[in-house]
C-alpha cells in the first residue's frame, strides 16, 4: 500500500478530532516522516494546505509548546478577518439599507422592492463595497438582525365599552348556561371555491405523488362557492354547519340556526324557555342589518320563546367562540385536501373531532336566497325588539308577538 494512501487513512480517523493546530502538527510530521515531497503529497491527502503544513513543521522544529498549555489555536489576530473588519463602512451602509425609516424614504434603492441578501448585495457593490450575499448573510446574523414575518399586534381604534360589552357579554352567557338555557356562538366561516383547488396544508400521500390541483384559482361556475354558517354549542361543545350553495344573507343566517334547533338545540334543550346568541358585529348577522332583526322575529314566532343576541364589539371577530372552538379544527381537518364538491365539504366537516370531545354535525343548503333585499321602516317596526340598558344597539332580545308552539 502507498504511503501517502495510509497517510490519507490515518488522517480519516484521527482527523474529525483534532483542532486547527493539532491538524497541522499531524499534517507536518506526517510530511516529515515522507520526506521530499511529503508535503505536497499529505496536503493532498488531508486537505490541510502546504503553507499550513510549513508553519507546522517550524512549529515542530521550533518545539513550540501545544495549545493545552497556553490556550490558544492560533496566533493572537490570526484567522480570516470579518468583513466588517476589512471594509469598516459596511455595517453602516447595510443597516442604512435595511433600517424600517427606509420605507418613507422615496430615494431609498430598496424602497419599492424586496430586501434579500442578492438585492443588497448589488446595491452595495455599487457604493464600492467588495461582499457577496452569502457574507451579508453572516453580517445582518452578526449585527442581531433574522428573517421574520409580519405580525398581527395593531388592531388600530378600539371602542371605548369594549371591555366592558365583553363583562356584560360573559355576565349574559354565564348566567344562561348556569340556568340550562342554550347558549350559540354563530357566524359564516370562509367562503371556499368548490373544486379541484389548491387547499393549504399537507397529509400524507406515497412519496413523490402528490395530489395535482389547478393552477389558477379561477371559479368553476356549475361548482361556484360553499358558505359554511356555523352554530357553536359553548355549553355542550358541540357544532353545526350548514352549507350553503347561494349568497350568505341574514336569511340563509337565521334559516342556519332554524335548521341547528331542528336536527340538535331541540333535542339537546327541550324545555328551554329562551336562547342567546352570540355574534360578530358585521356580516349577515351585523348590528345594522335590518334583514337579521326580521328573519329572528319569525325565528322567535316559530319557537314560541325569546332570542336574546349579543353582539362582540368593533374589531374583535376573533374573539369569538366558533372562531377558535370550531372554525381552526374543520380548516385543521381538511388541511391539504381539494374541496372538489359540496358533498366532500359536509363530509370532512362532519369527520372534525377533537381530543376535548368536539362533534360536528352538517348538512348541504341548497336553498336560494336572493340578495340585496331591502326591509322596510314598516316591516321593522314590527319586530319585537327591547333593547338592554347597556348598548342596546349590540345587546338586544326579540320576542314572539304571540305565543307559539316550539319546533
Amino acid at each position: 500500500m502507498r504511503k501517502d494512501t495510509m497517510v490519507e487513512r490515518r488522517f480519516s480517523l484521527i482527523g474529525p478530532m483534532l483542532d486547527e493546530r493539532m491538524r497541522r502538527l499531524v499534517a507536518a510530521a506526517e510530511a516529515q516522516v515522507l520526506g521530499y515531497g511529503g508535503a505536497s503529497a499529505v496536503a493532498r491527502q488531508t486537505g490541510v494546505s502546504r503553507r499550513a503544513i510549513a508553519i507546522g513543521m517550524n512549529e515542530i522544529k521550533l518545539a513550540a509548546p501545544l495549545s493545552g498549555s497556553t490556550g490558544r489555536v492560533r496566533k493572537a489576530g490570526g484567522g480570516r478577518k470579518k468583513a466588517t473588519h476589512k471594509d469598516p463602512t459596511l455595517q453602516r451602509d447595510l443597516e442604512k439599507l435595511i433600517e424600517p425609516v427606509t420605507r418613507g424614504d422615496p430615494q431609498s434603492p430598496l424602497r419599492w422592492t424586496c430586501k434579500s441578501l442578492r438585492k443588497l448585495a448589488a446595491e452595495l457593490k455599487a457604493q464600492g463595497h467588495r461582499v457577496s450575499y452569502r457574507v451579508l448573510g453572516e453580517v445582518l446574523e452578526q449585527i442581531g438582525y433574522s428573517l421574520q414575518a409580519n405580525r398581527k399586534t395593531t388592531e388600530g381604534m378600539s371602542h371605548p365599552d369594549r371591555n366592558a360589552q365583553f363583562e356584560h357579554l360573559n355576565r349574559r352567557v354565564t348566567e344562561e348556561l348556569a340556568s340550562g338555557q342554550p347558549v350559540i356562538s354563530v357566524d359564516t366561516k370562509k367562503k371556499e371555491l368548490v373544486g379541484d383547488f389548491k387547499n393549504a396544508g399537507r397529509q400524507y400521500r406515497p412519496k413523490g405523488d402528490p395530489e395535482k390541483v389547478r393552477v389558477h384559482d379561477f371559479i368553476i361556475p356549475e361548482l361556484g362557492r360553499a358558505n359554511p354558517y356555523g352554530v357553536y354549542d359553548i355549553g355542550k361543545n358541540l357544532g353545526w354547519v350548514n352549507v350553503g350553495t347561494d349568497h350568505d344573507t341574514s336569511a340563509f343566517a337565521v334559516e342556519s340556526i332554524r335548521r341547528w334547533w331542528k336536527s340538535m338545540g331541540g333535542i339537546l334543550y327541550p324545555k328551554a324557555e329562551r336562547l342567546l346568541i352570540t355574534a360578530d358585529g358585521g356580516g349577515s348577522n351585523g348590528t345594522r342589518v335590518r334583514l337579521w332583526k326580521v328573519e329572528l322575529q319569525k325565528l322567535a314566532e316559530e319557537l314560541g320563546f325569546p332570542i336574546g343576541v349579543c353582539h362582540l364589539p368593533p374589531a374583535t371577530s376573533k374573539w369569538n367562540k366558533i372562531e377558535h372552538r370550531l372554525f381552526c379544527f374543520i380548516t385543521m381537518n381538511w388541511k391539504g385536501q381539494p374541496l372538489v364538491s359540496h358533498e366532500v365539504i359536509v363530509q370532512l366537516i362532519k369527520s372534525t373531532t377533537t381530543a376535548q370531545g368536539l362533534k360536528v354535525d352538517c348538512q348541504l343548503d341548497t336553498n336560494i336566497y336572493p340578495s340585496g333585499q331591502k326591509v322596510s321602516d314598516e316591516a321593522l317596526a314590527q319586530v319585537n325588539l327591547q333593547r338592554d340598558d347597556f348598548h342596546g344597539e349590540w345587546n338586544y332580545t326579540i320576542s314572539p308577538r304571540q305565543q307559539s308552539l316550539k319546533l
